[in-house]
């Protein structure tokens, strides 16, 4: 299905977020560029922080947007008593970010931003997510055997740690993969017009 006089971009390489945008049925285009820098000022809050980097990935796109065009960008950060958790640089920093959610209930945000060229929508959307006591030996097997160190938190909901980790989710299970896609649904139909297809 098509969004009505939109042709939808997703400004994504991650294929959380492209099997959540096909999962609803809409076609798109995949299109991304290289290092768009991932960062933020200290005054910042910390719950605005996923929108911003969202908003601040789309003004790198906008100069090739077309009149046609509808662009999706999203960033997500895990907090933890408002510290911020993005991508892990290397392996003992993943271990170090699951050692601080170990048995903690911490807050995943996706911040989304839909921008045409006449109009732009953001918001964010948040989980609070509750995980179980981690031993050492859980942590280096999943820091080992999968890789976390492209996601926020140094883990993926989808993956090992999920099922075994993951105590209680109180939202948007799909936030946590990497997008609300309910929300991005919703406002793609008040904002954007889109309908289904009969």
């Amino acid at each position: 299905m098509a969004i009505a006089n939109y042709h939808l971009i997703l400004a994504s390489n991650s294929p959380r977020r492209k099997e959540l945008l096909t999962g609803i049925d809409i076609e798109y285009e995949i299109r991304t560029l290289p290092d768009i820098e991932e960062t933020y000022t200290n005054d910042t809050p910390p719950e605005k922080v996923a929108e911003y980097l969202a908003l601040k990935k789309t003004t790198a796109y906008l100069p090739q947007l077309k009149d046609n065009e509808l662009l999706i960008t999203a960033d997500t950060v895990v907090l933890l008593n408002d510290k911020v958790y993005g991508k892990p640089m290397d392996n003992a920093e993943a271990k170090r970010m699951l050692r601080e959610l170990s048995g903690q209930t911490h807050r995943v945000i996706t911040g989304v931003c839909l921008t045409s060229t006449k109009k732009q929508v953001a918001f964010s959307d948040t989980t609070r997510v509750t995980f179980t006591e981690l031993s050492e030996e859980e942590i280096e097997y999943y820091v080992e055997r999968y890789s976390p160190l492209d996601k926020a938190g140094a883990y993926g909901v989808q993956e090992w740690i999920g099922y075994v980790a993951v105590k209680h989710i109180e939202g948007s299970y799909f936030n946590v993969m990497g997008l609300p896609i309910h929300r991005v649904y919703e406002e793609l139909k008040s904002s954007f017009g889109f309908r289904v297809a009969g």
